[in-house]
């Protein structure tokens, strides 16, 4: 006698699809944090990237000071006595021993605001590093280093301590640098007294 087992089968329920809902959901929250990770990480590359621009610029600014001291206290040290004043033009001078000799153009701005730090060659304001000095600066294209070597002026400024009937002089020594691009640029001073 063979017996006969049936079971009732459950009903089935129509499917409402709520699972792959929410499936996507999570699909589309794990995207956008990724995204906003991927924004994170590229951000700091670039801020990390600008900061090191930045350094390069500014130790290239720092190097145009040095060599403008060892040009104030050796190379050109007859100029610089805290009392000579003849060559120093209005501007900058631009050619022979005067390159990057300042005094102010007017009462209301120094001359190293009015100056152009990135011109080069003949006639240029500025002193580049290694004029006076004969010193080397590694610039240019190769390896991540300065675009073009740093440059300088050095700018008359009255000693405000000084005797009024005997003037004297301090050196308002401002200095670019530039960083891999001549975009990136660092900018420098000092006041130096003899």
């Amino acid at each position: 006698m063979k017996q006969e087992f049936t079971k009732s089968l459950p009903k089935r329920r129509n499917q409402a699809g709520a699972s792959l809902i929410m499936v996507l959901m999570i699909l589309v929250v794990v995207s956008l944090l990724g995204v906003g990770g991927a924004q994170i990480a590229l951000m700091s590359e670039r801020g990390a990237r600008n900061d090191r621009d930045m350094q390069i610029a500014w130790q290239a600014a720092e190097a145009a000071l040095l060599d403008a001291e060892l040009d104030m206290t050796v190379n050109r040290a007859v100029i610089f006595d805290g009392k000579n004043q003849s060559q120093f033009s209005a501007g900058c001078g631009t050619s022979g021993q005067f390159i990057g000799l300042c005094t102010a153009t007017s009462a209301t701005k120094p001359a190293w605001l009015t100056v152009d730090f990135t011109a080069t060659g003949n006639g240029a304001p500025t002193t580049e590093f290694g004029s006076y000095t004969s010193r080397g600066f590694a610039s240019g294209a190769t390896g991540i280093q300065p675009a073009k070597a740093p440059r300088y002026i050095v700018e008359l400024v009255p000693d405000p301590v000084g005797d009024k009937s005997n003037p004297s002089f301090l050196y308002r020594v401002t200095s670019m640098g530039f960083g891999p691009r001549d975009d990136i640029q660092g900018v420098l001073q000092m006041i130096y007294r003899i």
